[in-house]
């Protein structure tokens, strides 16, 4: 599924099977569908069927995460929250167009940015990144050196109005259910995290 197919899909509801197979998954989203059909008790063939459909939807999504802080390979020892707010006239199109244009290599972005996101602040278009860096000198150093050049390449030398930031010290919850310090074990939730403690909306 494609950027402009997410746009324009119609929000809609689950029904109790894909309620019982996304927490499933959500505790753990290796799990065979033959391990999730006997989990939930939904027969294997309608866990196949309904999962895909989950997928193809773009309602499901995995994802690989690294720890590369301190506490796994050590790469990057600091993180910041950055707001790059860009002038008027700069717009949400332009933005995507630019991120879509990025070819498909690594480029300083996947290097230095965890997550990111477009906001708008004030009728204004803006950047929310999270950027990791050896320390907190050296994310400073990459925004104003790699980051910004870039962005003021394709945008413009008088795009970015306004930046600011602020040093996250650790993560607390990500994708509404997991808080790593609390539910987790070996990258997936704990076998005692009990069920109804799983948001699926």
């Amino acid at each position: 599924m494609n950027h402009s197919d997410n746009e324009h899909r119609q929000p809609r509801s689950l029904d109790d099977q894909e309620r019982m197979i996304i927490r499933a998954l959500v505790r753990d989203p290796r799990l065979s569908d033959n391990h999730v059909g006997n989990l939930t008790g939904v027969p294997t063939p309608t866990v196949r069927r309904k999962r895909k459909k989950l997928e193809e939807e773009g309602l499901l999504n995995y994802f690989c995460a690294l720890d590369m802080q301190e506490s796994g390979t050590g790469t990057f020892g600091a993180r910041h929250l950055y707001v790059i707010k860009f002038r008027i006239g700069v717009t949400v199109k332009q933005v995507v167009d630019e991120i879509k244009s990025e070819p498909n290599i690594r480029s300083i972005f996947t290097d230095l940015i965890y997550e990111s996101h477009i906001a708008e602040i004030e009728g204004r278009v803006a950047l929310v990144m999270i950027i990791e860096g050896k320390n907190d000198a050296d994310i400073v150093e990459n925004v104003q050196g790699k980051i910004v050049p870039s962005l003021r390449k394709n945008h413009g030398p008088d795009s970015i109005e306004e930046i600011s930031t602020i040093r996250l010290l650790e993560p607390i919850r990500i994708f509404h259910n997991y808080v790593p310090m609390v539910n987790m074990r070996h990258g997936v939730l704990r076998d005692e995290w009990p069920k109804d403690a799983i948001f699926v909306g």
